[in-house]
């Protein structure tokens, strides 16, 4: 395996025999060689072998190993001829993350600091199995799955400038909730406005540097400010999706003699009964993720409004942008100098669309989209502004975090709770975690440095740097 230096910031696989494409990884020499101790490599190799693929697998320097399909790892296969793969998108799918601003600054926080932090952990779920019960009947859930965002505001959670500012303005058309199956329906119902556990969290911050003042000015942020991220998708909704859709392509591959290089990658032909009922199903879970998030939003909102006795209003809270990851999207793109049509696989990546596209909110298409990178719960986020080299580089795609270098048992195995805490102590951030134990699966010795991450796509072209947030609450599963 021979892998090509193009420049400081990628690097190429060239197309083998097998191979219906090279794969392209954006990353410095350092962060290749920790991709190199998994299978991430090998499993974009994979990748490139699925037909209907147009151009390279791409991977993202937050890449690492996942299931089949490397997170961090997008790929776009033709809208007739190409297929779509479970296992490209993910099984949280739209897992997803949203800023939210304040016109607060750090010293009108640091008094209630403490009381927002219990309130934010009583109101809004967290963990494993998480539920809230908002009365939402299976009938909401529907409405939920093939309406959106929409039919949360029209509920009362949020207004119409959040579904503004959300990808899609909430809502991927094409969902068909006879497709979702009982499990997922069950699994569900109860699980909106809950944030659930593993890297998923809510994180009150500061915005701690500004790298672009244009645009910051554009996004309405400002040093000091103080602003809050939210990162979760579909829950146990989008999971059991996932995982029906895996069990149905199995015997896809056996009806129709299908050999695949890693069953992990299996996949339906673009047109076929099956690719079609997963599409419809995973437009649902799409859905529930934003609506989940916007619910969410509302929890935070009433607990801001109930520690500083002012409405969201006139506290500020605004949405800034929503992003999803883990998604297949049908979008068009510039293909050889000819427009075509293509299903974008973003599995650990998210949209980064530069000014001038049609599909911004209108506020937003003079600069570019915003573009929401979270870090570790102690190093800090980012958000950047999606840039013209996205669009000719990575089919409109830049990273969606910093990356995992630690599995989840490695991270628990080598790093002390104790640790972790007294970390997070030393930098006067506020934690509030469901399960203590489980809290090293989550520390920053088991993520890249998201300064390199965001570096690397700012570097090569897809996002620019817009500013850097420091974390002063953490709320997590």
């Amino acid at each position: 395996m021979e892998i090509k230096k193009i420049s400081d910031v990628k690097f190429r696989i060239e197309r083998s025999e097998n191979m219906n494409g090279g794969v392209v990884f954006y990353s410095t020499e350092e962060m290749l060689e920790k991709m190199k101790k998994d299978s991430t490599m090998q499993q974009a190799m994979n990748a490139a072998t699925l037909p209907g693929l147009i151009g390279d697998v791409l991977v993202m320097p937050d890449g690492h190993q996942g299931y089949g399909f490397p997170v961090g790892g997008v790929a776009a296969f033709d809208a007739e001829d190409g297929i779509i793969s479970p296992g490209a998108v993910g099984f949280d799918i739209n897992c997803g993350v949203r800023l939210i601003k304040t016109n607060i600054t750090e010293k009108e926080l640091a008094p209630k600091i403490k009381e927002l932090s219990d309130t934010l952990f009583k109101n809004v779920p967290t963990g494993v199995g998480s539920k809230l019960n908002i009365g939402m009947t299976q009938k909401d859930l529907e409405m939920i799955a093939t309406e959106g965002v929409r039919y949360a505001v029209e509920k009362g959670y949020g207004n119409e400038e959040d579904i503004e500012s959300t990808e899609e303005h909430g809502r991927l058309k094409g969902a068909e909730f006879s497709e979702v199956s009982a499990d997922a329906k069950k699994r569900g119902l109860n699980q909106l406005g809950t944030l659930g556990a593993g890297n998923h969290f809510l994180e009150v911050q500061r915005v701690d540097k500004l790298f672009d003042e244009k645009i910051a000015k554009a996004y309405g942020l400002y040093e000091g400010q103080i602003v809050i991220m939210v990162h979760t998708g579909s829950r146990g909704f989008g999971h059991q999706i996932c995982s029906d859709f895996l069990r149905t392509l199995v015997e896809y591959q056996e009806k129709y003699k299908i050999k695949l290089v890693d069953k992990e990658l299996s996949y339906a032909k673009v047109g076929s009964k099956e690719a079609d009922n997963y599409i419809k199903a995973m437009n649902c879970a799409v859905n529930f993720a934003f609506t989940n998030r916007q619910i969410i939003t509302h929890l935070i909102r009433n607990s801001f409004s109930e520690v500083f006795g002012k409405s969201y209003d006139e506290l500020g809270m605004s949405l800034l942008y929503d992003v999803a990851h883990n998604i297949a999207k049908h979008e068009e793109h510039i293909v050889d100098g000819k427009k075509r049509k293509l299903y974008i696989h973003r599995k650990g990546a998210t949209r980064a669309f530069p000014k001038g596209t049609a599909e911004l909110p209108t506020k937003y298409r003079s600069v570019g989209q915003p573009v929401i990178i979270p870090g570790s719960m102690s190093t800090g986020s980012y958000v950047l502004c999606g840039m013209e080299g996205s669009m000719k580089e990575s089919f409109g795609s830049a990273c969606h975090g910093s990356g995992r270098v630690m599995s989840r048992h490695q991270a628990l195995r080598e790093i002390s709770a104790s640790k972790t805490f007294d970390t997070l102590k030393k930098k006067n951030i506020e934690i509030r975690v469901r399960t203590r134990k489980l809290i090293s699966e989550e520390a920053e010795w088991a993520y890249k440095n998201p300064d390199d991450v965001v570096s690397v796509v700012e570097r090569a072209g897809l996002a620019k740097i817009v500013s850097k947030n420091k974390p002063l609450i953490v709320v997590k599963g």
